[in-house]
């Protein structure tokens, strides 16, 4: 079961290091003036948003194969998961810069600074803040989503546990499993209360 949680965790961490970016550079371009690319990201989106991640991991894992792409399932599960989480934090992302006043971007244009360099020293430090508590959610739901990757017969903690208990007939093996994901989610959940008090403070100041 340890080497299962190992597993999972692998995943955990490859989905939030290539998501994350990810997501905010497809909300950049859905705030962009350029109405092309707004509308591909809009639809890749909905997309993503409006289908179940198990259905976007088996249509990589199994259906890309018939055209002639093929993934490892380790590769596919992270393919999907990060396609699919990159659109939940574009919208989160967006949702912050679009929170930001307007007056914030008039007063850094008054200062001379351009595009790219307000966004860096004004906007995003903002955002990071405004976006923090969604992507707390996002985070949790992300600890357990991991439990899907048994539909391609990973080792992760899921299919492991599956594993005992039809080997050794006990619920011990869902107990432990349990308790894994309570503990992950318990430290995530005081690490991202910790931001938000301090990113509280910075802002009171």
């Amino acid at each position: 079961m340890w080497l299962g949680t190992v597993e999972s965790a692998k995943i955990f961490f490859l989905v939030i290091v290539l998501s994350l970016p990810l997501g905010m550079v497809l909300a950049l371009g859905r705030v962009s003036t350029f109405t092309i690319i707004k509308k591909f990201i809009a639809a890749y989106v909905w997309v993503l948003r409006g289908s179940p991640l198990m259905l976007q991991m088996l249509f990589v894992y199994f259906a890309l194969p018939t055209v002639g792409v093929y993934f490892e399932d380790f590769t596919a599960a992270i393919i999907a998961f990060v396609f699919n989480y990159a659109a939940y934090f574009c919208e989160i992302f967006r949702s912050g810069i679009q929170a930001v006043p307007k007056g914030q971007y008039e007063a850094a244009h008054a200062l001379g600074m351009g595009y790219w360099q307000t966004l860096r020293r004004v906007i995003l430090p903002q955002v990071f803040r405004i976006v923090l508590p969604p992507i707390s959610n996002e985070t949790i739901t992300l600890v357990k989503d991991t439990s899907l990757v048994y539909v391609l017969a990973m080792n992760d903690l899921m299919r492991t546990t599956r594993n005992l208990v039809q080997r050794d007939f006990s619920i011990v093996p869902f107990l432990v499993a349990a308790v894994f994901y309570l503990l992950a989610t318990l430290l995530f959940t005081i690490g991202f209360e910790r931001l938000e008090r301090y990113y509280s403070r910075s802002s009171a100041d």
